[in-house]
């Protein structure tokens, strides 16, 4: 084949390849396949598996869009003060978001930093744990009364069951199962510390009404493995720097504005 023949089979070939990178001609206008190409990946990053019928329903989608796009323009809906400034607001928060987006790539937590946060975490947890039940109840005259019936041989169990409050505990029979005497309220986290195993208190008194404590057992914290936790530890540690990283930028910049906080 001579260069002349070359050059017609090239020229021939060319609209063909132009052809496959577009999903479809509307009105005489190319809808390029790069758009479809980033609706795909937009679904397979919020979690939608990819298959043929959702490659389907992308490509109607951005035919669909230049079909309505083209007729925004025929009207004249671009030129209009209203498109315009939402199309700026739109253009900022596209740059805001690849900008952190970028930024978080680019400051990923390493391993040791997790393993350091980890360790953290796990200092601040030590300590002892306490199973307890409940029975929770508005009155004090009320509380009174159940802690008579305990007293007398009534069952802990079918008491919260029937009485207490707390629509958490109630219907296991005001277990609490365990937890660290500062996760609660400061006067029922107090009394339960001051329980041994199987003591009830006398009614105790808090912003949720008369609560009847038993404790039922106690054991050193227990902590989860870094592997069950390092992804939630790495999502924080990069939310947390981020949040840094935005305030750093409000600091250094040069404007008369005067931020609420």
């Amino acid at each position: 084949m001579n260069k002349k023949l070359l050059m017609l089979a090239a020229a021939a070939a060319f609209p063909i390849l132009a052809v496959a990178q577009n999903v479809a001609m509307v009105n005489g206008k190319p809808v390029p396949k790069s758009r479809m190409d980033t609706l795909m990946q937009q679904a397979s990053r919020s979690g939608q598996p990819v298959t043929p019928e959702l490659e389907a329903r992308v490509r109607e989608e951005v035919v669909l869009r230049e079909i309505f796009a083209q007729e925004a323009e025929r009207r004249g809906i671009a030129a209009t003060p209203d498109y315009r400034a939402q199309m700026e607001l739109l253009r900022q928060t596209l740059l805001i978001r690849e900008l952190f987006a970028d930024w978080q790539r680019k400051n990923s937590p390493t391993d040791a930093e997790i393993k350091a946060e980890y360790d953290k975490f796990k200092a601040q947890a030590q300590g002892t744990e306490y199973r307890a039940r409940h029975i929770l109840v508005e009155k004090e005259d009320e509380a009174k009364s159940l802690a008579a019936q305990l007293k007398g041989g009534a069952s802990f169990d079918d008491l919260a069951k029937k009485h207490s409050k707390d629509p958490g505990s109630a219907q296991r029979g005001g277990d609490l199962d365990y937890a660290r005497p500062e996760s609660y309220v400061p006067e029922f986290g107090q009394a339960m510390a001051k329980l041994k195993k199987g003591e009830t208190s006398e009614p105790v008194r808090s912003q949720f009404g008369w609560h009847l404590i038993r404790l039922e057992d106690t054991r050193e914290a227990q902590f989860p493995a870094l592997e069950e936790v390092r992804d939630r530890i790495a999502q924080q540690m990069v939310q947390n720097k981020l949040q840094s990283y935005q305030q750093g930028l409000r600091d250094k910049a040069k404007t008369d504005f005067k931020f609420s906080q």
